[in-house]
């Protein structure tokens, strides 16, 4: 215990609250008299003797229970109010599911929490040793719920609920069922954001500061980077692609055992009185296809730079990347990336593709690729619109748009200004975005790792 309390005491003074010798000395002096069996009590000591600040309440607050076990909501055992008659129907239903997620639906419902060599396995496998600052709790969070599987049960516990409805579970015991396994995601939620929270507060003690300051520059947004930070984040580009490729890579032997096809189950297994004798699964391409359509005017060439950097580092990650540019009109630039080295083609596509006066129209570049590049498009092709949608009040072509949404898998807009500027002066976001099926907003590296992420493992 006393180790675990120099290790907090450290973080907080990382974390900027001034503690003295002296004050230190206090807490396990406070600690010694009043025992660590009560944790209210406990905290209360610590509270008292290290926190001088009202405004350092609130990091003390968040490091307590980083350090000091978790203080959320135990998981339950779900089944345990069930009738014996309503757990031979989960039972039942659960078999309808194979592989990682059915393993996941039976702890969930079991109410097993991660272990800590599952939290620290997953943390490597997205990244979270590198981790050095609070601000990535939230994304790495979701990164790591993710890695272990959440999205997977997530539908796989939509169709549970609805099987269980067709089998005749009462909606009174289907009620509760259900709100026991959300309070368990719940509760899995909130240890797996502890578990990430108290790995960047170590992190950050035994990390140099020169490691902090370059992950800092993830959350800078693009267009204040100085040449020289814009550097060292060109450096990181391929270490954001080797956490990404190890998420893909997850994701890739997870899809190998394919999906229960629910309806198609059901429907085989009529010629056998509804007993599912015979399951049918979805099978489904792993490798998306991606074609990105990018606007290299001035105010997007940071954004678009680092995004064609991150997608070409990803490019085995994907069965077919085509890449188009446009200012005042469209031309592909797949050639230069099949040629040369990723930082090479970009400073060929930059140079040849030369920004002029509000000169920028994306109109005209949609009618272009329309006609001359549609066929690049099938039901498999994720288009990614990198751009802002700034279009100097010209025609914004929605019937063009129109054909590419419905020729692809999905369209995504990717873009780095806040959802309270579309729409404003010459903005056509706002006319743009009912053809799109998501937008995310890349105003730095680290939302742009998100975003790409997302596409990778949401195809």
């Amino acid at each position: 215990m006393e180790e675990r309390m120099v290790e907090f005491i450290a973080g907080l003074r990382t974390s900027g609250v001034r503690i003295s010798v002296a004050e230190s000395a206090d807490a396990f002096r406070a600690v010694e008299t009043l025992g660590v069996q009560d944790r209210d009590r406990f905290r209360i000591a610590l509270r008292a003797t290290l926190v001088k600040e009202p405004q350092d309440l609130a990091t003390f607050e968040r490091l307590f229970p980083q350090f000091f076990g978790l203080g959320g909501p135990p998981l339950l055992d779900a089944t345990q109010d069930l009738s014996n008659a309503d757990l031979q129907r989960l039972a039942q239903a659960i078999r309808q599911f194979t592989g990682n997620v059915r393993q996941q639906l039976e702890r969930l419902l079991r109410g097993e929490s991660l272990t800590q060599a599952e939290l620290e396995e997953l943390g490597q496998m997205v990244g979270l040793n590198h981790a050095t600052h609070p601000y990535q709790q939230p994304w790495l969070t979701s990164r790591l719920l993710r890695a272990a599987g959440h999205d997977e049960v997530k539908k796989a516990l939509k169709e549970l609920w609805e099987l269980l409805d067709r089998m005749g579970m009462t909606k009174r015991s289907l009620d509760r069922l259900r709100q026991l396994v959300q309070a368990n995601q719940d509760a899995l939620r909130q240890q797996v954001s502890q578990h990430v929270g108290a790995s960047i507060v170590r992190n950050a003690l035994n990390e140099p500061r020169e490691a902090q300051r370059n992950d800092d520059l993830l959350q800078r947004p693009f267009q204040s980077l100085s040449e020289r930070e814009a550097d060292e984040l060109r450096k990181q580009v391929q270490r954001l692609a080797a956490q990404l490729r190890s998420r893909a890579a997850l994701r890739q032997r997870r899809g190998r055992v394919g999906q229960l096809d629910v309806k198609r189950t059901l429907r085989t297994n009529l010629k056998y009185g509804g007993v599912p004798l015979e399951l049918k699964y979805r099978r489904r391409q792993i490798k998306p296809k991606i074609l990105l359509i990018c606007d290299v005017s001035t105010s997007m060439r940071s954004v678009v730079e680092f995004m064609l950097r991150l997608m070409y580092d990803l490019q085995d990650q994907v069965a077919q990347a085509r890449s188009f540019a446009f200012i005042d009109d469209i031309q592909e630039i797949t050639a230069d990336f099949t040629e040369f080295r990723p930082d090479v083609a970009i400073e060929h596509v930059l140079n040849r593709l030369q920004p002029g006066s509000y000169n920028t129209d994306l109109g005209q570049s949609l009618l272009h690729f329309q006609r001359d590049f549609l066929d690049a498009i099938d039901h498999r092709t994720t288009v990614i619109i990198v751009g802002d949608g700034r279009n100097n009040y010209n025609n914004p072509e929605l019937e063009a748009f129109g054909d590419i949404k419905r020729r692809s898998r999905r369209l995504v807009w990717l873009t780095p200004e806040s959802p309270l500027l579309w729409g404003s002066g010459d903005s056509d976001m706002l006319r743009y975005l009912p053809f799109c099926s998501a937008v995310f907003e890349v105003n730095n590296m680290a939302s742009l790792a998100e975003a790409v992420d997302r596409l990778l493992t949401t195809h």
